[in-house]
């Protein structure tokens, strides 16, 4: 029997999309910025930027817009960020100690307590 020429190749395509899917190159916020303010510029055009960054032109327009749209956030007083990563850390272990904090004096108090009752009891 023959085999249908379109499953093995579009499990070809599919292993194909997953290799450069997984080897795509992940740009920083720093390259994004770089590469939208040289296409801000004007110098080179805006296919010659892309060619030469190797991204493709939709690719520049989205990290154009979602820079130009913070940019406007910020500009109109919006002024909430996201937190670092060392600020999240920091802020969990504050939490942390806090919750220590709180669970022992809760246990301070409820042996208090019961030491109360207890002193009321030998009273009887």
């Amino acid at each position: 029997m023959r085999q249908k020429p379109g499953t093995k190749r579009s499990h070809g395509e599919k292993v194909v999309k997953d290799i450069r899917r997984a080897t795509r190159k992940q740009y920083s916020a720093e390259e994004k910025i770089r590469i939208v303010l040289d296409g801000l510029k004007g110098e080179d055009s805006i296919a010659e930027l892309c060619r030469r960054e190797g991204i493709a032109q939709s690719l520049y327009y989205s990290w154009s817009k979602e820079f130009l749209e913070a940019g406007k956030k910020r500009l109109a007083g919006d002024t909430a960020r996201a937190a670092t990563s060392t600020e999240v850390k920091d802020l969990r272990r504050e939490a942390r100690d806090l919750k220590e904090v709180v669970a022992e004096q809760a246990l301070e108090l409820r042996l208090l307590k019961k030491s109360m009752i207890a002193d009321g009891d030998d009273d009887e």
